[in-house]
């Protein structure tokens, strides 16, 4: 009995080994729980290989010997795995040099007031960002953080786009504001932005001339487990957001990783017909929230995204500033038009 026993323990831990490894197999990315064991994947990792060495320990004893190998080499195999998914995505890139036709992108939720102004204006003068995506960052910190970045050489123009603007007081994720370098041209935020077509505030720039890539700043809700419904809906809306032969940027606080999103990805892409940078360049592995978890264990949230009229050639998320005030940390990509 004691054999059979051991036996079921084994083979439901490996179905459920199975399910938080690759939850996109089983269709069940967006599901309560596994969407949110899979988006801390780095800790995922760790906890298999912890569960590995427990088990080896206890094959040193002759009568647990037989099951406890076996529950060992599927703890084994699901550490593999998850850790071979990472790698894959990479675990650190740097950003090339600059050149005439190159766009920099960086998106960093600030949690409202947190951060402040002149931290994110310095940043952004640093990385000599050209689109600045700030989730939940007010329009009036955006407008200083555009006055001291003009003030460091950088003009930025702002927009922003609010839920509820009548609610004093509202909750800092109601607002998202963007920047965008003048060099890029004219843009304003569409209608759709306002009228809360998705759940949270992203703002859709166009340009004003019809030159140049629409940028979506991104803001979705997070996949708390009464919000599921509305975190999938979110989802696929920023998805419609790159549709097939559109100039198109996203950045921002997207609150999944590219383990939720293969079901939205169209002929190959990561995401809509968009693909994602960090991962492009070897960096999709590094997590950006939350900053209290080390970059390698925590989950990486925050992209850039871009149709086929860009490609990334570098892309870094800044962990010196983990005590900025955010918890989330900023990912700073750079593009090169395609061809």
């Amino acid at each position: 009995m004691l054999r059979v026993l051991g036996v079921l323990v084994t083979v439901v831990f490996a179905c459920a080994t199975a399910v938080v490894t690759w939850p996109q197999f089983f269709h069940l990315e967006q599901t309560v729980p596994f969407a949110q064991i899979v988006s801390m994947r780095g800790v995922m990792v760790g906890a298999f290989a912890l569960i590995t060495l427990v088990f080896l320990l206890f094959a040193l004893a002759r009568p647990m010997r037989g099951f406890a190998m076996s529950m060992a080499l599927v703890a084994g195999i699901g550490a593999i795995a998850g850790g071979l998914i990472l790698a894959q995505r990479g675990y650190g890139d740097t950003l090339p040099p600059e050149t005439e036709s190159s766009v920099r992108v960086m998106t960093w939720n600030t949690a409202g007031d947190a951060t402040g102004a002149e931290q994110i204006a310095q940043t952004a003068v640093a990385m000599n960002a050209d689109v600045v995506a700030l989730p939940e960052t007010a329009q009036s910190v955006g407008e200083d953080v555009a006055v001291q970045m003009r003030e460091l050489g950088r003009p930025m123009w702002v927009h922003h786009v609010q839920y509820n603007e009548d609610v004093v007081d509202g909750p800092q994720s109601w607002v998202t504001t963007i920047l965008i370098t003048p060099e890029l041209g004219d843009y304003a935020v569409i209608d759709s932005s306002r009228e809360g077509t998705s759940n949270m505030p992203s703002a859709v720039a166009m340009p004003v001339n019809g030159d140049g890539p629409t940028i979506v700043a991104v803001h979705a809700v997070a996949p708390r487990p009464q919000y599921m419904s509305s975190w999938s809906s979110d989802l696929r809306w920023l998805a419609d957001q790159c549709p097939a032969g559109e100039n198109v940027i996203l950045a921002g606080d997207f609150n999944a990783t590219l383990d939720h999103t293969p079901s939205l990805a169209v002929d190959g892409a990561d995401f809509g017909y968009c693909r994602d940078s960090a991962a492009a360049s070897g960096n999709g592995g590094v997590g950006t929230w939350p900053t209290d978890v080390p970059a390698l264990l925590s989950t990486p949230i925050d992209h850039v995204m871009h149709s086929e009229d860009w490609e990334t050639t570098g892309s870094v998320v800044l962990t010196n500033l983990d005590d900025a005030g955010s918890d989330h940390r900023p990912l700073v990509v750079q593009l090169e038009p395609a061809g």
